[in-house]
Order: structure tokens, then C-alpha cells, then sequence
């Protein structure tokens, strides 16, 4: 998975041109265009997402506008209020993601996912975009685990653990296909996870060691941990503001909340901390003046 991120990060690089500037925008406006017209339609049969959603036999007997018209297709719901917060919703996802990757990153991300669900539209038959849209809040909550929002538009959840809920819904929609007796339906879910993980996985992996090595380094810190007359201090040693000087390997005072970086890692990074972000949170030089102010 590392070597495939670097192969994406490089990818990125190369075809800074390969990018749509407000993707979501667009987007949303497709949607509403087709449910006004499915809502609109003859006893509002939903002829518009009939006519442009993903049909493998239509594509192959020459209907090949399915192949991109369906990323506009509504997934269900003719509850207007639900779909303008869905739509609300996978707009301000994608515009953060599209402000702290750039245009070029979030269109490449977002047509990955695009295209496994076209391949995976060939083997079942039909696809649909649902699950990609969800899954963007993974990434979303990889970058602002704490940032938060108002659940039911009461109570104050941060994204991190609004992450884990999602999570659970599509761990219990995989299930759900399974007992059903459609497997194959069940990559759907996966699909979009998979879209995720080729973008995160590493990241993950790092920030889980990273864990790893606080949580034994804090075990070690405790009083009364090993033999103290016997054991040396093995803790980081002091850094500057800029994260220049030396500390003990695999250890860090700064961390970017943004991209995760440490004074550790790229020990020539200047980090600061923001006065507008609620907490204390830290930011590397690439992220202080382009990162969403967790409040």
C-alpha cells in the first residue's frame, strides 16, 4: 500500500493538468438537475436516472453517456430536505479535501473511485456512487480528526468519531449483502473503502506507530517503571520552535495535525501552532495558512 500512495503522490506530480477546479460543485448541480427532472417527470417516475444510470447492457448495445452521466444519478430518497443536506453535505466534504490537497489530488482521488466503480459496474451489471460520496468522510476525518459537528444540529460530534459510525455502516451493509446470498454486491462497500485506503493506508499505519511509541513511551516515563537507578532517560530531547536540533530517533515534540509530519521525520520543517483552532494544535509550514480552524 506505501508504494502505491508514493506511485499516487508521483502520479499527482506528473499530470498537474488532470484536475476539474470545484469538482463538487459540479457535481451537486448534476444531481439536483436529475432529481428536478425525475420529480418533475410523468407521475414522477424517475425516467431522468433511469435514462442516465449505469446499465452494463445499455453501455455495450451503444449507450456509452452512462459510463459518466451516472455520477449525477441520486441514490434514492425523493425527500427534499434529506437530499439538499446529503447534497449540503458531500459538498463541504469535498471542498475541504479539494483546498488541502488542491484540485489536481481530489479529481484524481475522486476518479479512482469513479473507475473501480465502472469496473465493478461491468461485473455486477449496475453501479452507483453512493458509496464513494460516503466514503470521502474517511478521508475528511483522516486529515480533521477533530473537527466538529453538530449531530441532529444539537450535539457536538468530531469527525473522528462520526469516521467510526460510518464505518459500522458499511461494515453492517457488507454483512447485510452476505446473509442475503449476494456476495459480489458486497464489494460495493469495499470498493469504495479500497479507494480510501490507496490514498491513506500508509498514513494510517504511521499515525498507529506513532501511537505505539507514545503509549510505551509514556509507560516508560511512569514512576517506578523498570529499575530507575539502573535505567537511563530515553525520552526526546529538547528541540526549538522550528523543530531544528537533535532528539532521540522515533520520537517527536511537534506533529502536524494536517499531514502528520514531525520534527522527527523532516527534522528541516519549520511548525507553528494556530491561535484561531480551538486546542493546541500544531502545523507544519505547508499546512499553518491553508488548514481548516478546528473550533
Amino acid at each position: 500500500m506505501r508504494a502505491m500512495q508514493q506511485w499516487l503522490e508521483r502520479f499527482c506530480r506528473k499530470h498537474p493538468r488532470l484536475s476539474i477546479p470545484g469538482l463538487m460543485r459540479y457535481i451537486v448541480i448534476g444531481s439536483v438537475l436529475v432529481f428536478l427532472l425525475d420529480m418533475f417527470s410523468m407521475g414522477g417516475t424517475g425516467i431522468a436516472s433511469s435514462l442516465l444510470s449505469f446499465n452494463a447492457d445499455a453501455i455495450l448495445h451503444g449507450q456509452v453517456w452512462r459510463l459518466v452521466t451516472f455520477i449525477f444519478v441520486p441514490y434514492s430518497s425523493r425527500n427534499i430536505l434529506l437530499f439538499a443536506i446529503t447534497l449540503y453535505f458531500y459538498y463541504f466534504i469535498g471542498s475541504a479535501l479539494e483546498r488541502e490537497w488542491g484540485s489536481n489530488k481530489f479529481t484524481i482521488f475522486y476518479l479512482f473511485g469513479v473507475v473501480l466503480n465502472i469496473l465493478l459496474g461491468f461485473l455486477l451489471g449496475a453501479a452507483s456512487m453512493y458509496y464513494v460520496n460516503m466514503s470521502m468522510f474517511f478521508a475528511f476525518a483522516t486529515l480533521y480528526p477533530d473537527l466538529q459537528f453538530l449531530l441532529f444540529f444539537i450535539i457536538p460530534v468530531k469527525a473522528k468519531w462520526l469516521a467510526w459510525i460510518d464505518a459500522a455502516f458499511f461494515a453492517i451493509s457488507i454483512v447485510q449483502m452476505m446473509l442475503a446470498g449476494h456476495p459480489l454486491y458486497a464489494l460495493v462497500p469495499v470498493v469504495a473503502v479500497l479507494n480510501y485506503l490507496l490514498f491513506f493506508a500508509a498514513d494510517i499505519v504511521d499515525g498507529v506507530s506513532n501511537l505505539r511509541r507514545q503509549a510505551q513511551f509514556r509507560a516508560q516515563s511512569r514512576p517506578g517503571y523498570g529499575n530507575q537507578s539502573n535505567r537511563s532517560y530515553s525520552g526526546p530531547k529538547v528541540v526549538n520552535f522550528h523543530g531544528k536540533g537533535t532528539q532521540t530517533k522515533g520520537e517527536y515534540l511537534h506533529k502536524c495535525a494536517v499531514c502528520g509530519k514531525t520534527d522527527a521525520s523532516d527534522p528541516g520543517m519549520e511548525f507553528r501552532y494556530c491561535s484561531r483552532c480551538n486546542g493546541y494544535y500544531c502545523y507544519c509550514s505547508d499546512h499553518i495558512n491553508s488548514h481548516v480552524h478546528i473550533q
